[in-house]
Formats: structure tokens, C-alpha cells, sequence
């Protein structure tokens, strides 16, 4: 086990098996160095955050659907690492929110995805980072995030 398993599992994280895409994609694609993964959506081994912020969800119960999204990038990233241990840094965060019409909280929405990489990672999961309200994301999933990161 690396340091960064040593982390997840102080922090209480489990990072659960990459599930099979429903299209026609893969969950992430390594350039070189770089790692691109597909946006994840809300959805943990124990819960599925469907709906809109400002409507079915507050920016709290927001920021613990983008984390789940984080951890979804997570796994993706594992089916084609050995080891999270070789993420040098995550250069960006792109995250869609699932907003009603008047919500402008996506940042903080989105902060849920962004602490948590930090919390992992330290300085290395440090980023830059896109937030966007979008009127719906697929299967009604409240958040869907995606990041790219340097690899050893």
C-alpha cells in the first residue's frame, strides 16, 4: 500500500470499482503523462444524488455529491494506474451542476469535489477548476465532474 491508500483510508474512503459505461467511451484516457478522465456523475456505493441544486438540494448536500463525483474520477483514473501514488499533480477540475434557473452556488457546489482532492493529495491535488450550471445531466444527476491529471 502507498501513501495515498494510507490517506483514502484515514480520510474513510473507499474507491469503489469503475463501473461499465453506459456509451460509448471510456472512463479515462492516458495522453503521455496525462490523465483525462469522463465526468463522473453523483453516485456512491450507498447513494445516488439525482436532482437539482436550489431545488432538491442545498449547497452542502451539493458539495457531498461532487465529492462523490471526485471519487468516481478517482476510480477512473485506477483503471489504468497501479496506484494513485503516481498522480504527480491534478492540473484541473471541470465540474456541471444540475442548477434551477436562479442558483448561483455552483463554485461552492463544486468545492466539495475540490477540498477533497486536496485533502488526498495535499499541494498535489491542488488545481484549476471550471464550474458550471448546466439545466440537466443525464439520468438526472445532480453534479458530473471530470479532471485531468500529470502522471508518473
Amino acid at each position: 500500500m502507498g501513501r495515498i491508500d494510507d490517506r483514502l483510508r484515514d480520510l474513510g474512503i473507499v474507491v469503489p470499482p469503475m463501473p461499465k459505461p453506459l456509451a460509448n467511451y471510456v472512463p479515462a484516457k492516458r495522453v503521455g503523462n496525462v490523465i483525462h478522465t469522463a465526468g463522473q456523475v453523483s453516485t456512491s456505493t450507498d447513494r445516488e444524488y439525482k436532482g437539482k441544486l436550489g431545488v432538491d438540494f442545498s449547497v452542502e448536500q451539493g458539495q457531498a455529491a461532487t465529492r462523490a463525483c471526485a471519487i468516481n474520477c478517482l476510480a477512473a483514473m485506477l483503471t489504468l494506474l497501479d496506484s494513485l501514488d503516481r498522480v504527480k499533480q491534478i492540473i484541473h477540475v471541470g465540474g456541471f451542476v444540475n442548477s434551477a434557473p436562479e442558483f448561483q452556488g455552483q463554485a461552492a457546489v463544486m468545492n466539495g469535489a475540490s477540498d477533497l482532492l486536496v485533502q488526498i493529495f495535499g499541494e498535489v491535488g491542488t488545481h484549476t477548476r471550471t464550474a458550471v450550471g448546466v439545466a440537466g445531466l443525464p439520468l438526472g444527476y445532480a453534479a458530473s465532474v471530470y479532471l485531468i491529471a500529470e502522471v508518473a
